[in-house]
């Protein structure tokens, strides 16, 4: 079995804990107004690689990885397109080193179409875009009721979720929407962790070398006290939802 590669990154130190090989997949189904890899987009760019090959891109960095708690994170590109590949790769990560496993995804993927490589996945880092439909449809071409019960299926698995959020202002940084969006956060199990990540425009050369205009020139990037306030929206919401509903007061962290 081959997959369609974007690149690889042997030194990731923001995508899971540690240090953390990261293999970037080719193809996605959005196409956010912020992405800053665009070149992932087209499903059958990239290059094709075993999971022997792979692997043998990562042997070498192990004891990194071992060292400091860290392991794999697949990412994209949305790696859920080429589940059967990244579940196998995964599976062969765990049977040699033992290596923790991390999915970073959109969640714009069917649960049916996932289940073995969620098996495989200790941790996904799950990116919450906009929790208002015709919002997300806008900013990133696709409703988001899919994410949705990808996420509430996730939740049912009981598996380990860090929640990911990009700020861009004037489009995910109302308090209407976060205040919703901690209200839904609320609503799942085994989140542990929720990123507030501010918006930044570090790719936009990349649409300029594909010839596409950048959708979000003139928008700027958010600054330390808007990425603060966001965040006490954040948890206000979180907290007003579990006063009313009685969940309990779990821990969890927000950066």
């Amino acid at each position: 079995m081959k997959g369609r590669i974007h690149s690889i990154d042997t030194f990731g130190t923001v995508d899971g804990p540690g240090i953390r090989f990261v293999l970037f997949m080719q193809g996605c189904a959005l196409q956010c107004m912020y992405c800053h890899n665009p070149d992932t987009w087209n499903n059958d760019g990239g290059k094709r690689m075993s999971v022997q090959e792979v692997i043998a891109e990562l042997e070498p960095y192990l004891e990194y990885y071992r060292r400091s708690r860290g392991g794999i994170t697949v990412t994209g590109g949305e790696p859920t397109l080429q589940a059967p590949f990244v579940a196998e790769l995964f599976r062969e990560v765990k049977r040699r080193f033992d290596l923790s496993t991390a999915l970073d995804s959109s969640g714009f993927c069917d649960p049916g179409h996932a289940a073995e490589l969620i098996q495989a996945t200790d941790l996904v880092l799950l990116d919450l875009k906009q929790i208002h439909s015709a919002e997300h449809k806008m900013l990133t071409g696709m409703p988001n009721e899919r994410i949705l019960r990808f996420a509430q299926w996730l939740s049912e698995q009981g598996k380990r979720m860090w929640i990911r959020h990009v700020l861009v202002p004037g489009i995910t940084d109302s308090p209407e929407h976060l205040t919703a969006l901690g209200k839904y956060i609320v609503t799942l199990q085994g989140v542990e962790k929720i990123e507030l990540l501010p918006y930044h425009r570090m790719g936009v050369y990349k649409w300029q070398h594909l010839g596409k205009a950048y959708p979000l020139e003139g928008v700027p990037v958010p600054s330390d006290d808007e990425v603060e306030r966001a965040r006490a929206i954040l948890l206000a919401g979180m907290q007003s939802a579990k006063e009313t509903s009685g969940a309990p007061d779990s821990i969890v962290r927000i950066r």
